[in-house]
């Protein structure tokens, strides 16, 4: 094991607190940018949580119509496209010359 002099301690001591000094100049400051950080980035979440939240209400608006559409077709199955050709089924019984009927 080895034994140290007097000065020899006194030049680890010397070093030690020089670099506690210089650790400290080092991080001055750095309080006041992580929480500016912090503050950034909550109000980049609650912006995108409002963002989601307005979304998410004009998608339920719109499902809600959809269902509401859905479920007036069913009472008229009359006026429903089952064949998928953009005319009502009604107007696709009709014949095309109304003379010929």
């Amino acid at each position: 094991m080895m034994n140290f002099t007097a000065d020899q301690w006194i030049i680890i001591g010397l070093v030690f607190l020089m670099g506690l000094i210089i650790g400290a100049f080092l991080l001055a400051g750095g309080g006041r940018k992580w929480k500016e950080r912090y503050r950034a980035e909550k109000e980049h979440r609650e912006r995108v949580e409002a963002d989601y939240a307005a979304a998410e209400k004009e998608w339920r608006e719109k499902d809600s119509l959809r269902a509401a559409a859905l479920r007036d077709g069913d009472r008229r199955p009359a006026a429903r496209d089952t064949d998928g050709d953009g005319v009502p089924n009604r107007a696709d019984d009709r014949p095309l010359d109304p003379g010929k009927a």
